[in-house]
């Protein structure tokens, strides 16, 4: 029997003793970004993702072995526990496996074979199975009883079967064959509720749908069984009978004759009343998970390109929340994202309201010598965009994606920085710190509503915020934070840290003024040892009073980055400075049992550029004039774009008319794209061209192909747009179809016509 370290090693192909260092690094409270980043020599140089694996299945097998203890201590109870039985129990690998064997002996209701039992007809249903005899209908005579409800030869018989059954049902061999041929040959078969065809239009493409379990994609799954949910489909599993039957008779039925018969019965019965509901339930569960891991791994990853965005960075600007009615909330921000001014203009109001909503804003940008306004992309969004740009202003107009706004402005979080302001305030300073740093600001709102999601409301939430927390926290670590001007929000983040010691930092920040020095960390209240350790790399301190404060260097590793100054008759800030002087350190001479080339290449890199963004340069992007709604698109437009959402079957763009387009899969580009991600990533700026335009349902159909873009058949509604909706308006955006698999449609109607 393999070690759990050594069969992680084996999954993961990489050294077993890669894996006993990273659990017992996990164990000792290390962080996931500090492991991959400052262990490299103990772990092999292992990354965030496998240091991640390894936590997530060593969590997986320790739960199994809490519940191979829970069986084994029932069934010892039971008196049951032989030597044999606790070694397959030790030996199993998988939860299903072990409920296998646990079944036979699990406390259960009452059944039918239960029943059968008390009436005493466990000695005729053994005869059954042995198959000694031959005529088993006067061997039966003997147990008709009628005091005991036994009244007949059929009823005795009828119960032996029943006892049979059961006995089928619980062995982990044929439960096994029929989990397997379910996984191969098993089908999802939808059809649509009877009388709910008119509100079941957005599900219109499962109203007759079947296809194998085996090929079926996440996305599709999670729209049959929200259908189902929502009861406006009925979903079933379906397997042929035929395939599973005769391997279950093959293995209990060893005669002919009257027994043969008896056990085909009860192989039957037992396949049909009990092993099919319950492993259709398995699968069921089973299908799920697989859906709602590919889901989250889709919406974890659009998450963190997200979050990793290109900043504009530290400039003045002026924040617009726009609105018809209402007015355009405005607001001034410095270039530390503090709050000046706020105001409101009322430029579609009127050429009265345009005037003086042009002076007001001019006004502000002298005033304040901003650097760049920001507006947000809901509802007269594209209108305020066409009003500022006439003023010609020589700085740069940006719309920003506001999905998530109103729930930052509503939150407690808001509430504490901008207590004396209303929410209309507080979503445009959210507008103009997005713009700034994306980053800073998503960490504060749930990335569930940020609107790059896939059927995130329909998966595993404690998966999903799992997996979600990890994006951040990996994000947070990988770009740094600077520490005199961190909100507690993004500090919670930071390796080792979290909302308690974020809030001792900025209190001990309020009562004695910025932090010098990485080591002044060590005077919070409550940060100790292990969380300096953890977290002190990650914080950087511009013009802090030892240059590597401001660097990733680590400073446990400060004295040997001295140490190689020192070797060079330099100063650690002239090998900062220097290239040539770097250029002559040997890392070889530097290594120790601690510190091998990894990190020394590590600590080489940084020299060269302390504190690195990770993140792309900002670049200055604009939709094209005039195209401010689906009114105004016309096929064969060549548009600019920004891809905001990436499913498996592609890509949604906004392209600035309040209702992304969809970019099929096959669409993404000139040669064949198997994965999105291959092509595209969220924010990434893009030129598209208008395939098909549907106003009535509001689906407007892109590519990006450079060459013959043909309008094609709108996409199956089986691929909708994932959950989405601009917050900021008052006419929420329609969910759009999800694309279908086009060799499963064309399966289906060849069928049809067969």
């Amino acid at each position: 029997m393999l070690s759990p370290e050594h069969s992680i090693a084996q999954e993961l192909n990489i050294q077993t003793k890669q894996v006993q260092t990273t659990i017992q690094l996990l164990d000792e409270g290390a962080t996931i970004p500090f492991i991959s980043r400052y262990r490299k020599e103990m772990t092999g140089s292992l990354d965030e993702v496998q240091v991640a694996a390894i936590r997530d299945r060593m969590q997986q097998l320790r739960e199994l072995d809490k519940r191979k203890d829970a069986v084994l201590k029932s069934i010892t109870e039971q008196g049951k526990l032989t030597a044999p039985l606790e070694a397959q129990i030790r030996a199993v690998a998988t939860m299903s496996a072990l409920e296998d064997i646990y079944l036979p002996f699990k406390p259960k209701r009452k059944t039918r074979a239960s029943i059968a039992r008390e009436k005493g007809l466990l000695p005729l249903a053994e005869v059954l199975l042995a198959q000694d005899i031959r005529q088993i209908q006067s061997h039966a005579k003997a147990f008709v009883d009628v005091e005991k409800g036994v009244d007949s030869i059929d009823q005795a018989l009828a119960g032996a079967r029943d006892i049979v059954a059961e006995i089928i049902n619980e062995d982990a061999d044929v439960r096994n064959t029929v989990r397997r041929v379910l996984e191969k040959k098993g089908k999802f078969v939808c059809r649509v509720v009877a009388g709910k065809e008119a509100s079941a239009q957005k599900y219109r493409d499962y109203f007759e749908w079947s296809e194998w379990i085996k090929d079926a994609p996440s996305h599709r799954v999670l729209a049959m069984r929200r259908g189902e949910k929502e009861e406006l489909l009925h979903l079933d599993i379906a397997i042929d009978e035929m395939d599973v039957l005769p391997q279950i008779e093959k293995k209990y039925i060893k005669s002919v004759g009257e027994v043969a018969d008896q056990l085909r019965l009860a192989a039957q019965d037992s396949y049909k009343r009990l092993l099919k509901p319950s492993m259709e339930t398995e699968m069921r569960v089973i299908t799920r998970q697989k859906a709602d891991d590919e889901a989250i791994r889709v919406f974890a990853e659009n998450v963190r390109q997200l979050l990793l965005a290109a900043p504009m960075g530290a400039v003045s600007l002026i924040a617009i929340d726009p609105g018809f009615r209402t007015g355009c909330k405005t607001v001034v921000l410095n270039d530390q994202g503090n709050l000046l001014e706020n105001t409101a203009i009322f430029p579609h109001n009127g050429s009265g309201g345009e005037a003086e909503a042009q002076k007001k804003l001019m006004h502000l940008v002298s005033k304040y010598h901003v650097g760049a306004i920001a507006i947000g992309n809901g509802t007269a969004g594209r209108e305020t965009e066409t009003f500022v740009r006439k003023l010609s202003l020589s700085i740069p107009i940006v719309m920003v994606n506001e999905s998530g706004a109103s729930i930052y402005s509503a939150s407690e979080v808001a509430r504490e920085e901008f207590p004396d302001h209303d929410i209309t305030v507080r979503g445009a300073v959210s507008i103009g710190r997005r713009l700034m740093d994306p980053l800073a600001e998503l960490v504060k709102i749930d990335p569930k509503s940020i609107g790059v999601g896939q059927y995130q409301h329909d998966v595993d939430q404690h998966k999903l915020q799992g997996a979600l927390d990890d994006t951040v926290v990996s994000c947070v670590n990988a770009v740094g934070v600077e520490l005199n001007t961190a909100s507690k929000q993004i500090l919670a983040y930071v390796s080792g840290l979290g909302p308690a010691l974020a809030q001792q930092i900025v209190n001990y920040r309020r009562e004695n003024g910025p932090f010098t020095s990485r080591k002044e960390l060590k005077k919070v209240p409550r940060l100790g040892a292990k969380a300096f350790e953890q977290s002190a790399a990650f914080l950087r301190i511009r013009q802090a009073k030892h240059p590597l404060d401001a660097s990733a260097v680590h400073p446990e590793r400060y004295a040997l980055v001295e140490s190689m100054a020192k070797d060079l008759k330099a100063t650690v800030q002239d090998l900062l400075r220097d290239a040539q002087l770097r250029q002559q350190i040997d890392p070889k001479r530097y290594i120790s049992e601690e510190v091998g080339l990894p990190t020394l290449h590590d600590i080489l890199a940084e020299l060269a550029k302390p504190g690195l963004d990770p993140r792309d340069e900002f670049e200055q992007f604009s939709f094209t004039d005039g195209i401010n709604s689906i009114k105004d698109l016309r096929v064969g437009m060549r548009l600019p774009g920004i891809v905001t959402n990436i499913t498996n079957f592609g890509a949604f763009v906004d392209i600035g008319v309040h209702q992304d387009g969809m970019v099929h899969l096959s669409q993404l580009a000139d040669r064949y794209v198997q994965d999105p991600r291959e092509v595209v990533k969220v924010q990434q700026k893009v030129e598209v061209t208008v395939m098909e335009v549907d106003e009535q349902r509001n689906r407007i159909s892109l590519t990006m192909k450079t060459g013959d873009s043909k309008p094609r058949k709108q996409p199956d509604r089986s691929e909708r747009q994932p959950e989405k909706r601009n917050d900021r308006s008052n006419n929420s955006k329609k969910q759009q179809s999800e694309v279908g698999d086009l060799a499963t449609k064309l399966a289906q109607l060849a069928s049809k016509f067969k």
